[in-house]
């Protein structure tokens, strides 16, 4: 079985896939990049390992539920968009392996069987596996954003890649709600450039790191007001510490203003 990349995916706003129109065409490109991220990996993964922004808790939580149920995480979104389904299957033996895994790295973990898919977890999915037939398994991150603690989670979890499990840091890599549009072209172009520099440009040994010291770089704190969505994006270097990055969406102007990107740590089809 081939070893699987690990991504970190900006996965937009709310239930976009959902949408028409103008709000529907401003993901265009966010669109085309997942159903290209589908065809590059080939063969479906056995599984998803889905770490979104949209959920943390005191300590890692596994979610164990068979059935998901969903989570309508989101405001001011049309009516219908608050009974959509996106029925993928759970997978509590992954569940165990994934608490398994973090207990043996010193990590405290525990299973949830009721916890649903939030949008951080189905929007992306939506596009890139519309049939819903991949199981999911969602990864809280544990509440304080500690970087450290988060690479080592995904160091934890690395093994699974070489089980069919696709690793996925979802969020956004920008992301301050009060400062969006043209005001955000600013603080967006500066933190992505460093992202691009730490992710893509660095050596994978110095990653690591760069990314421990996240506060420190160009508006980092405007771009991240608070860390729950660049914080996925540890699990997803820790799990690919030592290989190239490639940066698989990026986009000037979104929501007339917006820098944003996505990344794939290891190679798409080995």
């Amino acid at each position: 079985m081939k070893r699987l990349p690990t991504c970190f995916l900006s996965h937009g706003g709310g239930p976009w896939p959902y949408l028409t129109g103008e709000l529907r065409a401003h993901y265009r490109l966010l669109e085309a990049s997942l159903q290209a991220l589908a065809r590059e990996l080939g063969d479906q993964p056995r599984a998803v390992l889905m770490i979104s922004g949209h959920w943390e808790a005191s300590e890692f939580t596994v979610m164990a539920s068979p059935r998901p149920p969903m989570v309508y995480d989101y405001y001011g979104f049309p009516e219908h968009t608050y009974h959509v389904r996106y029925d993928a299957p759970g997978s509590p033996e992954l569940a165990g392996r994934v608490k398994n895994l973090l207990e043996a790295a010193g990590l405290g973990a525990r299973l949830d069987a009721n916890r649903g898919f939030d949008h951080g977890c189905f929007t992306p999915m939506a596009v890139m596996y519309p049939e819903a037939d991949v199981p999911i398994v969602q990864l809280s991150l544990k509440t304080g954003y500690d970087p450290q603690t988060h690479l080592a989670a995904g160091r934890a979890l690395a093994p699974l890649r070489d089980e069919g499990i696709l690793i996925v840091g979802s969020g956004l890599s920008y992301h301050n709600l009060r400062e969006f549009g043209e005001q955000a072209k600013t603080a967006s172009e500066a933190f992505d450039e460093w992202l691009q520099e730490t992710l893509v440009r660095t050596p994978p040994g110095q990653r690591s790191q760069r990314l421990l010291q996240w506060e420190h770089a160009p508006s980092a704190r405007r771009a991240h007001p608070q860390a729950d969505h660049l914080i996925p994006l540890m699990v997803a270097v820790g799990a690919a510490e030592d290989e190239a990055a490639a940066c698989i969406y990026h986009e000037q102007g979104f929501f007339g203003g917006v820098t944003a990107s996505s990344f794939r740590f290891g190679h798409a089809a080995e």
